[in-house]
């Protein structure tokens, strides 16, 4: 495995670990709700500061999008339309069915959809290259996906038995059974969960299925690569864009309470840095599947993925989220922090097997 591919893996993992920790400003906020910190999370992170990087660091950044032409910039807008639609989705199903479950869910399902789609339809530049799923290294990463999704199973296990013990503890009392309008509206949270799942990888094949020619016209009008990556970002997110702001502006106009956003500066400031975080680690994420090489767009995005799922438990960790949570519960995130582990080995030494 020489340097680059390592350079590729380390890329993704801090990509990941960027993106699972993302939330830790709303451990802080205190008068923002929701809609205030994702509306100025995915304003800074998904428009001002990639357009601001393309306008300023890019020569005649319009005219290289026009050379590229409609086509990939509008698939990779369906697909980053997808994302957004499950970012929305995933607050509705946490509230129907339970963080624990949703989260296994879109999880389980969107590393699916985003590790197998490339190597069924091929993507852009290198990707255009990868492995079939019958290969032999389509099957190695197949072998680590299904490792993953065991650590996922052990994960939203703990996650239930958390949930379980700290609402005894409230309550000095199990759980009432779902009536049938709850059991109902578990139903159509399921539901939404698949579909939600099923589209929450829209983010990195909005870049696995554009990147190519965008990044290629950057670079004829004399962008550099970094900056070339960055707009392949600005553009292909603008549909994921649009439903992460619109949501919280909608919420907030019905809510009617657009003046919190000025009345608390220091949480603003807190949400901006989440922004940027994100794009930072997004951008990480598409430059290591490069590295990585024909096999990245898979490879990457897998190991990004659970690198974010243990990302997202450091943060509760850490928030005293499982303050009080001791037993099984504890031994089995354990377990699935450590199959997850287990997962990522498989999952890079499929890349090796490429040839």
């Amino acid at each position: 495995m020489d340097y680059v591919v390592l350079l590729g893996i380390a890329l993704v993992v801090l990509a990941g670990l960027g993106t699972g920790t993302g939330i830790w400003p709303m451990k802080l906020m205190k008068r923002f709700q929701f809609e205030h910190y994702w509306f100025i999370a995915m304003l800074t992170g998904l428009v001002v500061l990639p357009w601001a990087i393309v306008l300023t660091r890019i020569p005649h950044p319009f005219a290289a999008y026009a050379q590229v032409g409609w086509e990939p910039i509008l698939k990779a807008n369906l697909f980053a339309l997808g994302w957004g639609v499950a970012n929305v989705l995933y607050g509705l199903c946490v509230i129907r069915i339970g963080a624990a479950l949703t989260g296994a869910i879109l999880t389980g399902l969107g590393i699916i959809a985003g590790t197998t789609l490339p190597m069924v339809m091929k993507g852009t530049g290198l990707f255009a290259n990868a492995p079939d799923l019958t290969s032999t290294s389509g099957l190695v990463l197949l072998a680590g996906l299904a490792v993953m999704l065991l650590g996922v199973l052990f994960s939203s296990l703990a996650g239930f038995g958390r949930a379980k013990a700290l609402s005894a503890s409230a309550s000095g009392s199990s759980s009432p059974s779902l009536s049938q309008g709850q059991q109902g509206s578990f139903a159509v949270g399921l539901l939404m969960a698949v579909i939600a799942g099923l589209t929450s990888a829209g983010i990195s094949l909005s870049f696995v299925y554009g990147q190519a020619p965008i990044v290629e016209a950057m670079k004829s009008q004399g962008a550099d690569t970094m900056s070339a990556n960055v707009a392949v970002w600005a553009v292909a997110l603008m549909g994921g864009a649009a439903v992460n702001i619109i949501f919280p502006v909608w919420i907030m106009t019905k809510k009617k309470n657009w003046n919190v956003l000025l009345k608390n500066p220091g949480e603003a400031l807190f949400a901006t840095v989440a922004g940027i975080q994100f794009i930072i680690a997004i951008s990480l994420m598409g430059r290591g599947m490069l590295f990585l090489g024909a096999f990245g767009a898979s490879v990457g995005f897998a190991i990004q993925q659970i690198m974010q799922i243990m990302g997202n438990q450091a943060v509760g960790f850490l928030s005293g989220e499982w303050k009080n949570v001791y037993g099984n519960p504890r031994r089995l995130m354990y377990l699935a922090l450590a199959i997850l582990a287990v997962a990522v080995t498989i999952i890079a030494s499929s890349n090796a097997l490429v040839r």
